[in-house]
């Protein structure tokens, strides 16, 4: 099992790696962006840790890139910028989680297990069925969503998604017409075994309707359902 550690604080990264290797875990280091970058195109890592606040290339910009070419690796990004606004961009272009510091060794290290068993659980086992595969393409009112491209196109606009926007859409629209709880909501885009902010599901389904939405404030593919969760009408 290898991760990538991305951190320009040599105390800190010297930290991480000491205690990830104590857990059995083998650490590919780089102490900016750029290098990261490059290892992360050499090494194949099985989950990425990165800093926000970077020289050269910084956590957020690292992450777009690596999610325009691998929609599955995990990325948990670490920041001393704890405001929400942050922890919404993060989840918005793709990471897969966000650790404030300053955070407990056991808390980081928990979160990275659930990571790497969340894309394990990901991976299709040989004996699996294409029949229980959803379609290619899935339409949610006026919205037409390429699975496989990670994008919907709305009258001739791309709209390009993260893994788990796409995973909340197709939880919806599975249920159509029924509500859906954020607990469900959050198994099927983070996996059973993540520690949800009680905000999370909340603000990333707000950054995905201001995606989505003609009209982010009158949401007509993704209702709020008071005290439970979220609901897509087919007629919407």
């Amino acid at each position: 099992m290898k991760i990538l550690i991305a951190e320009d604080d040599p105390n800190l990264r010297a930290g991480l790696v000491d205690l990830l290797t104590l857990e059995g875990i083998d650490c590919i280091v780089a102490e900016d962006g750029e290098s990261a970058w490059q290892a992360f195109t050499e090494a194949a890592p099985d989950l990425c840790l990165f800093d926000v606040m970077m020289p050269r290339l910084d956590g957020l910009d690292l992450c777009r890139r690596i999610r325009a070419r691998d929609s599955h690796t995990p990325i948990l990004l670490l920041s001393a910028r704890g405001a929400e606004i942050d922890r919404v961009i993060g989840l918005e272009i793709g990471a897969d989680d966000y650790i404030a510091k300053p955070f407990s060794a056991r808390e980081l290290v928990a979160r990275i297990k659930a990571g790497l068993r969340r894309a394990k659980a990901a991976q299709p086992g040989p004996a699996e069925s294409a029949v229980s595969e959803p379609p290619a393409r899935l339409r949610m009112g006026d919205l037409e969503i390429d699975r496989e491209a990670l994008r919907a196109f709305r009258s001739g606009q791309s709209i390009d998604l993260a893994p788990r926007e796409l995973a909340i859409l197709q939880a919806l629209l599975a249920r159509k017409g029924k509500a859906v709880s954020r607990d469900d909501l959050f198994d099927a885009a983070w996996g059973r075994d993540y520690m949800p902010n009680s905000r999370a599901l909340d603000q990333y389904v707000s950054g995905l309707r201001r995606k989505i939405e003609i009209d982010p404030a009158h949401p007509r593919i993704i209702k709020t359902v008071h005290g439970v969760g979220y609901r897509y009408d087919e007629d919407g």
